[in-house]
């Protein structure tokens, strides 16, 4: 073990103001690092996920659910810039649907259900030092959303990228911003407990935290989730979906076969020889959505016993230096998953939710959906689908990957509830209402008629 290299990490974190409990869990990812671990799962190792319980056939008296609900904190994760966007702040300020971004309907989904419920749901950010500023920033049209006690936000940590070669923490005169990285969205449990949020939500009556992505807009508040999940005394819970083709990359569930546990495995835990397992939806037939719940007392118990180590399983994370250039030096980020965590609480368990509690935003092609009428927005700040099966989009990334360029040829967002595809080749402005039926396609040549549009100006 590079003993230089980890001295000189913590040093810097220390130097940069980080939290013990951050220097701790950074130190023990860093030395299974250097003890060669890499952090993949082989396929003969797992079984299978195939039968969880469903959510749609569970009943929960509404008693039961009010007293949940009621003693539930919503978190959202919201440490990314969307760069791959070409956003260069926190992607949850992104327009979404009539002027109003990822935050603005988060918000109304919180303030909507207290009133529903009569329970202060009080709705905290994970941000990071990119995101923090611009966030609370947005925020401040918001005065009614404090909780008393609690803050709106709490910060990721940071950590040192590593060399590949020694573990040293690298060094980037050009840009020292480009040093640091966080160390996944596992960092959740270790910045709770580090920033004092953690026991304020507890001293607040806290009891049950419902964590999920910011750009995730389908994972609201959810009463009947609550008290399902207050109703199981279960430590942590994981909701998941059934996968489809298009669901090939997301992480899912499996149980592992040596002690039984459910587990998470991710695409950087799989080796490529084994991708062809991992991928196969008929194999492993639910995905994690990234949607968990946990119970607060047992997370805080969990971590004390632990030393604020909770053990999560370490990705290994190779990139750049610069993520913009390929040619820079190669670096390691220690990482974890937030889900992974499922393996850790004895008791721990997953339930299969609706599709409708997953509607990420990770290209152009999602927010075009999100924009179109296959989704309506209500006045509570969630989007309802409109159809039974969502099309399928494939937008050219030429000219459609970056949000600005999207938006400049999407003035004027299609109608897509006749839809089953729209794939489009070269540089087309939509710019008038057409409708697109069944499957739809501009190809990269001239202006030919293209089948299935109908001009609707």
């Amino acid at each position: 073990m590079s003993d230089n290299g980890l001295a000189a990490a913590v040093a810097k974190m220390r130097a940069a103001g980080a939290n013990e409990p951050a220097v701790e869990v950074f130190s023990h990812y860093y030395r299974q690092a250097s003890a060669g671990a890499s952090g993949m799962i082989a396929e003969d190792s797992i079984s299978p996920l195939t039968d969880p319980p469903q959510l749609d056939a569970i009943e929960v008296d509404p008693a039961s659910e009010r007293e949940a609900i009621g003693r539930t904190v919503i978190i959202k994760l919201n440490g990314g810039l969307g760069t791959s966007m070409g956003l260069d702040r926190a992607k949850t300020l992104l327009p979404v649907r009539e002027g109003l971004s990822f935050l603005d309907l988060i918000v109304r989904q919180v303030l909507a259900s207290r009133k529903a419920y009569d329970a202060p749901l009080p709705l905290l950010f994970m941000n990071s030092f990119r995101t923090r500023q611009d966030t609370l920033a947005h925020l401040e049209r918001y005065p009614e959303l404090a909780v008393a006690g609690l803050p709106l936000d709490f910060l990721q940590n940071a950590e040192p990228k590593l060399t590949v070669d020694s573990l040293q923490p690298v060094e980037w005169p050009a840009d020292p911003a480009l040093e640091w990285c966080p160390p996944g969205h596992g960092d959740v449990y270790t910045a709770l407990v580090g920033s004092g949020v953690l026991d304020a939500l507890l001293v607040a009556g806290m009891k049950y935290a419902s964590i999920s992505n910011g750009d995730n807009l389908g994972a609201g508040p959810d009463a009947h989730l609550a008290g399902w999940f207050a109703g199981t005394g279960a430590p942590y819970a994981a909701e998941i979906c059934p996968r489809t083709v298009n669901d090939r990359k997301g992480g899912h569930l499996a149980i592992r076969n040596s002690d039984k546990r459910l587990i998470l495995r991710d695409t950087a835990q799989t080796a490529d020889d084994e991708m062809h397992f991992f991928t196969d939806e008929h194999r492993h037939p639910y995905f994690h959505t990234n949607n968990l719940w946990i119970d607060l007392e047992q997370l805080k118990g969990t971590l004390e016993h632990r030393g604020a180590v909770l053990g999560l399983p370490l990705i290994y994370n190779l990139k750049t230096v610069d993520p913009s250039d390929g040619t820079s030096p190669k670096v390691v980020q220690l990482e974890t998953a937030m889900g992974a965590a499922i393996e850790v609480f004895q008791g721990a368990t997953a339930i299969a939710v609706p599709r409708t509690r997953f509607q990420p935003v990770k290209t152009t092609n999602e927010l075009l959906l999100l924009r179109s009428d296959v989704f309506d927005l209500g006045g509570d700040g969630r989007l309802t689908q409109t159809v039974d099966d969502l099309p399928r989009i494939d937008l050219d990334g030429r000219y459609y990957k970056l949000v600005d360029d999207f938006q400049r040829r999407v003035a004027v967002a299609p109608s897509l509830r006749e839809a089953r595809s729209l794939v489009v080749e070269g540089d087309w402005t939509f710019d008038r209402p057409v409708a697109i039926h069944g499957q739809a396609a501009y190809p990269d040549l001239g202006r030919p008629a293209v089948a299935g549009v109908d001009d609707l100006s």
